[in-house]
């Protein structure tokens, strides 16, 4: 049986949006798309299907998908979390190999909005072309934060 060859690769993506919320929103917003409202898109990002996952929002919580039984898939631990301005995570994400990744959710108050900054930084032994689409997801994820931060917003006017 051939194995595939690895090989060590980096990844440097950064992204920033504005999402039309307040920071506090937006931070739930974060944390929802994190935990039970997560989605993952197709290849050509579309078709997102649900892909809740668990979110321990403290020091050295983990972020996992929770397949019950005692199953699933450890994709990191906080490492820094200071509400609603950062948040910053650190494990193998959507790699099943020796490698690993840094993301950072860094939130600004800007007019009646949020800039939203993804910083997502790996290395490790990987297959060559395993991280071509990454920008396919992060793009994904950060629409879906701004459509959960929309949707808190229109839920937040109603029970006034």
């Amino acid at each position: 049986m051939a194995t595939e060859k690895l090989e060590m690769q980096t990844l440097d993506y950064t992204k920033d949006v504005l999402i039309a919320a307040p920071i506090e929103i937006t931070w739930d917003a974060v944390l929802a798309e994190l935990g039970p409202e997560g989605e993952m898109p197709d290849a050509q990002g579309q078709n997102a299907k649900p892909y809740p996952f668990a979110f321990e929002p403290w020091p050295g919580g983990r972020w996992f998908r929770d397949l019950g039984n005692k199953t699933g898939h450890l994709w990191g631990h906080v490492q820094v979390i200071k509400p609603p301005k950062l948040l910053e995570i650190f494990g193998p994400c959507y790699m099943s190999y020796p490698a690993t990744n840094h993301i950072q959710y860094r939130l600004t108050p800007e007019g009646d909005g949020t800039r939203l900054q993804i910083t997502n930084r790996a290395f490790g032994y990987m297959p060559k072309d395993f991280m071509v689409g990454v920008e396919i997801g992060w793009e994904h994820g950060l629409k879906h934060v701004a459509d959960i931060a929309a949707r808190m917003m229109k839920n937040s006017r109603k029970g006034k």
